[in-house]
């Protein structure tokens, strides 16, 4: 169990609760929410440590894993993901400012954003923990992922770029992860770290059944100033954000589904999202999820 009596990021004493969340996708049990007064971050108090957590990945309802077309929603999330990967592959070529290179992709579930990058001619390297989502990759992908174990024997200055999709909530030890980050990474390439974003209109209106809080699976819940500070911890440098505008809906149409114990109307669900881009169009800080494109 993962108590904290400080902030996991800046180290501040001045933590507090915020709210308590349900592990919707698994065990049903509930966690507490703390906030960092400091630099806002937010992180899943008492969850499970390293050794205990892969039983709350154990659902073929968690779509990064499994794949799964079950239900509508995670229908609506597959059919829009061919659309976010070639959204990702523009992403990339214009930060790295290159059409061609070396990608390391942390968290490659079950490898499409992997096969997506090597059939556009990207040299990639998947790492994946989740043995049955690195089967998976093979089976349906045709892709071959490795351990996440491998990330701390990969050289340094190896890759002109890093993905990270809705990864660095899960990781454990976030510290020595960035610093890892930062070694690997070529001077002048990018690391690209999408995470869902706590102050988005979505999550207001969810409280504790915004589906992005994820509890216990994702340690931590990020602002765009607590991002700020943890990279400014490592001497990372921020180099711009880009929203994920289907992000909202997605989560949206979910967390209703889990305020109304199963039920949810997916329209409502989808207008709320919406309604979170329309207000993120004029501040693209309070998208319900945001990409940082950061550089050493």
């Amino acid at each position: 169990m993962n108590h904290y009596s400080t902030c996991p990021s800046c180290h501040s004493e001045t933590i507090r609760p915020a709210l308590t969340a349900t592990d919707y996708t698994v065990s049903q049990e509930r966690f507490e929410i703390w906030q960092c007064e400091q630099c806002t971050l937010r992180f899943t108090q008492d969850g499970p440590d390293a050794g205990a957590i892969g039983v709350y990945y154990r659902s073929d309802n968690y779509i990064s894993h499994s794949n799964t077309n079950k239900g509508l929603i995670n229908q609506l999330y597959l059919i829009a993901r061919n659309q976010t990967l070639s959204d990702k592959y523009r992403l990339i070529l214009s930060a790295t400012r290159i059409q061609q290179g070396k990608l390391l992709d942390i968290g490659a579930g079950t490898g499409a954003f992997v096969a997506h990058m090597k059939q556009r001619g990207w040299e990639v390297t998947g790492l994946e923990p989740d043995e049955g989502a690195r089967e998976k990759a093979g089976s349906v992908n045709r892709v071959h992922l490795l351990d996440t174990d491998h990330l701390y024997s990969l050289p340094p200055d190896s890759f002109d770029a890093i993905t990270l999709w809705h990864v660095l909530e899960h990781v454990h030890d976030l510290h020595a992860y960035l610093d890892q980050l930062k070694k690997l990474i070529k001077r002048g390439g990018r690391i690209f770290i999408a995470v869902p974003n706590y102050t988005s209109y979505d999550a207001t209106v969810y409280q504790g059944a915004w589906a992005a809080y994820d509890v216990p699976r994702h340690l931590y819940h990020f602002s765009p100033g607590s991002i700020d500070r943890l990279l400014e911890l490592h001497d990372l440098q921020l180099q711009f954000s880009r929203p994920m505008w289907f992000d909202s809906i997605y989560i949206s149409m979910l967390s209703e589904k889990y305020r109304n114990g199963g039920r949810g109307n997916v329209v409502k669900g989808a207008l709320t999202g919406l309604l979170s881009n329309a207000k993120a169009f004029i501040d693209k800080s309070k998208c319900s999820s945001l990409t940082y494109i950061v550089g050493k």
